[in-house]
């Protein structure tokens, strides 16, 4: 039986997905299970671990019984997954120590104050382009460390193995065969030198981790091992590529140019630019982090993310109940002109690059008697294009790089008034994919080229499909001063805390 088929995993914070995409990158079927999330305390989310597996098995049932097709077809396996979040077992047994810490949750605050504290912060920048931050897994490990009994001990001895969700999803995919991660994901942990592409020992001692735990790094496309039969309905099949989501997305959209850009319109906003084989350090409160590592060389890219971003227009929903359904939102945007010069800062929880400000609290400027809710709402989904412009110019302030196009994916981008006021508000055309699934399609066509499915990344770039070009339409002066409003809006928020 030929084996044309790529299943690519997606583990996401809320559900695991599992997809079938075929040689012309066409997504055959689809499965999607929900899992619980817990939270211990205000501010804390965790994960247990083996639900997260769980539902990973019962996804690629669901989607090779859904389409028929056979798991002697499947050539190669994708994975990409939730970054940061971090999961300690057993090596023995294969049991969590613990639940797994997800990357929102907040609770290794005070280990990152004592960091601060301590004086790392310029050592964690210059190695690992990150910021120290609850964010990232490093700590997240440390604390697991410190709150499971005799954890440390164990951990020094090589009992316990250490990984974020890809790692674990290989580990249990080949029973244990391959401890392993990508560089995309190694990259987010605040142990990982991303120049010396090598875990740090300086970075280790600093958070005291023992080196025995951690996964070996390996490229994004490439066999890894292969499935055991009893988890993949008798087959062994090769675990062939491994990237981020966010990572996985720019690589879907076919961002392997330097200076290539993808938007990412989720909860939040995840933009990324290609830097190509250069390192790009930020001087404007961006992360510098590794793309992917293929045909043997790593690529860099520039990362900034924006808080609120879909979660404004659930807002608009939910809290203020001004549409019924969030694509509502287009319809009413779209009646008026102009939001009149009614600006909406949608600082909920603080604001994300390049500002990081964590103490600024949402704002409505420039309200008249007159403003009424369609005013309201496309000032609302505006503040998303001008957080998207601010990213932008810090990545083009940070790389020398101007950008010439960006792409768009996420929920949000389906807004036709959106992404047409995002290409006038950066000056430059905004394309969107006909499938939107980047992230999917980014870890099957990692793997696919690692299984000879694709020959080489010109291949793949044939698969990416144009569904929308929006040009722009704005004039450069109507457009810098409502920008510039935009800046007046933001510093007037950020005086009242």
């Amino acid at each position: 039986m030929e084996k044309k088929y790529i299943l690519a995993l997606d583990q996401g914070t809320t559900s695991s997905r599992a997809m079938i995409i075929d040689e012309e990158g066409e997504v055959i079927g689809v499965a999607q299970e929900e899992f619980d999330q817990i939270f211990p305390k205000p501010g804390w989310v965790e994960h247990n671990a083996n639900e997260i597996w769980a539902s990973i098995l019962a996804v690629i049932a669901g989607v090779l019984l859904k389409t028929n097709i056979s798991s002697k077809e499947i050539a190669g396996i994708g994975i990409t997954n939730q970054r940061e979040t971090t999961v300690i077992w057993d090596k023995e047994s294969g049991n969590p120590i613990y639940n797994a810490i997800v990357w929102q949750s907040r609770q290794t605050e005070d280990i990152c104050k004592q960091l601060r504290k301590d004086g790392y912060e310029d050592t964690i920048r210059s190695k690992t382009g990150l910021l120290i931050d609850p964010y990232f897994a490093g700590t997240k490990a440390r604390w697991i460390l410190d709150h499971v009994d005799g954890a440390q001990e164990r951990a020094e001895k090589g009992e316990l193995l250490f990984g974020t969700i890809d790692t674990w999803l290989v580990w249990k995919l080949t029973g244990g065969r391959a401890h392993i991660t990508d560089y995309s994901n190694a990259s987010r942990t605040l142990l990982y030198n991303i120049y010396d592409l090598e875990w740090d020992d300086e970075l280790l001692k600093m958070l005291n981790i023992p080196k025995a735990m951690l996964p070996e790094v390996r490229p994004s496309s490439e066999v890894y091992a292969d499935t055991v039969p009893y988890h993949f309905f008798g087959e062994e099949v090769p675990v062939a590529g491994i990237a981020g989501d966010q990572q996985a997305a720019l690589f879907g959209q076919g961002c392997f140019e330097k200076g290539m850009a993808k938007n990412t319109y989720g909860t939040g906003c995840f933009l990324l630019m290609n830097t190509g084989e250069k390192a790009v350090r930020s001087e404007n409160g961006l992360l510098t982090t590794l793309a992917w590592g293929i045909d043997g060389k790593v690529e860099y890219a520039l990362e900034g993310s924006i808080f609120v971003a879909g979660s404004a227009i659930q807002w608009l929903r939910d809290g203020l109940r001004m549409v019924r359904q969030s694509s509502d939102s287009e319809n009413y945007a779209s009646r008026i002109e102009s939001s009149d010069g009614v600006y909406v800062v949608p600082a909920f929880v603080g604001l994300g690059a390049p500002y990081w400000d964590s103490d600024v609290r949402g704002a409505v400027f420039g309200l008249t008697r007159g403003t009424e809710k369609e005013q309201f709402i496309r000032a609302t989904l505006e503040s998303l294009a001008y957080q998207t412009r601010d990213v932008l110019y810090a990545m083009e302030q940070d790389s020398g790089i101007s950008l010439k196009t960006l792409r768009v994916d996420g929920g949000a981008s389906a807004n036709n008034f959106l992404m047409q006021f995002q290409s006038d508000i950066l000056g430059v055309p905004v394309e969107r994919p006909e499938n939107k699934e980047t992230t999917v399609l980014g870890a099957a066509f990692l793997a696919g080229l690692a299984v000879g499915v694709w020959k080489d990344k010109n291949e793949i770039k044939k698969h990416w499909k144009l569904d929308k070009r929006f040009e722009v339409e704005m004039k450069e002066e109507q457009r810098e001063d409502l920008y510039e409003g935009w800046h007046k809006a933001v510093k007037a928020a950020q005086a009242f805390k």
